[in-house]
């Protein structure tokens, strides 16, 4: 075979190997997308008929007696048809409060789902022009049947059944719109995102939240509250328990507290912000600390404290 012939075949071996492994490419079926991995989802009874439901979203706080039927936060739709179906005790009764501890949607995403099953949905009165705004800046349609039909500017209390359901307004800390719930004769407290126990919080500027007086507030509640009570929390860190102690607030309060004096000492050093954030964790709160990444809120933190403490 001289040269000439031997480089004619084989270049047509290789492009008769190349149609071939394009042709079975092709026939190959594309891998699909994964699949979010479904929540686990659990009901567990505290105490007195008041529970709490895990799932997709905050931790959500129910009461069920023989005379009366109430949830504290509802988390996203698909979380509310399963706490709706699947409530211990509930029995296709209507309940007779939804309560909604602020205006997030993990907290209020699945209000439209109970609203033909519940008489009332009750938040604090700066809820509702909260939940405007909120899907303004998301460019989306506010469903009207989310929205509370009852609010109260500083106080509100109710009886269900052999049960007392009572919640105050404390003032601007997570968003201007917290409220704690308490179960008053269980005693059982729901802070809702009030406290994020050993996490890094949000901390919705937008939203009306005040660092500053998130402190305040923590320390008004710690004060207020029995410390013998069982807190129920938003958001926590997954190697803790989905409740808490009286102390735990000390320590949520003790990190937003060093948060603030951290980020003034770096700004009275002539800090800029992007050099305030370029911190990965911070010294002291160990059960706090996660990997550098998109999942970590401390730089947020960092940049909403020097926005506040220098009034940006």
């Amino acid at each position: 075979m001289n040269r000439r012939d031997f480089l004619l075949k084989s270049g047509a071996a290789v492009s008769l190997s190349l149609l071939a492994r394009g042709a079975l490419s092709a026939q190959a079926p594309a891998t699909p997308p994964a699949r979010p991995p479904t929540p686990v989802t659990e009901f567990k009874e505290l105490r007195r008929g008041v529970g709490l439901f895990t799932g997709r979203g905050a931790t959500t706080g129910w009461l069920v007696n023989p005379d009366a039927l109430a949830v504290v936060d509802t988390q996203f739709p698909d979380m509310a048809g399963i706490i709706l179906k699947d409530l211990p005790g509930r029995g296709g009764r209507t309940l007779d409060a939804v309560i909604n501890t602020h205006h997030h949607g993990d907290h209020t995403g699945g209000n439209a789902v109970f609203r033909p099953a519940t008489k009332t949905i009750v938040a604090h009165a700066n809820v509702p022009d909260l939940l405007r705004a909120r899907a303004e800046a998301d460019k989306r349609t506010l469903d009207p049947a989310g929205l509370p039909d009852a609010t109260f500017a500083d106080a509100w209390r109710h009886d269900f059944g052999d049960e007392t359901i009572s919640a105050k307004y404390f003032g601007p800390a997570h968003t201007k719109g917290d409220i704690v719930v308490l179960f008053e004769k269980a005693n059982v407290v729901h802070l809702g995102d009030l406290l994020f126990n050993r996490r890094y919080p949000v901390i919705d500027r937008p939203g009306g939240a005040s660092v500053r007086n998130w402190v305040k507030v923590l320390e008004k509640i710690t004060a207020d509250y029995p410390k013998e009570a069982i807190y129920l929390f938003g958001h926590g860190n997954a190697k803790f328990a989905p409740t808490c102690g009286h102390t735990d607030l000390s320590v949520f309060r003790d990190y937003l507290a060093a948060l603030l004096a951290h980020v003034e000492s770096e700004i009275k050093a002539g800090k800029s912000k992007e050099e305030i954030q370029n911190l990965e964790n911070l010294a002291g709160f160990p059960d706090f600390h996660v990997p550098p990444g998109p999942g970590n809120r401390l730089p947020s933190n960092l940049g909403v404290a020097y926005e506040e403490l220098t009034s940006v």
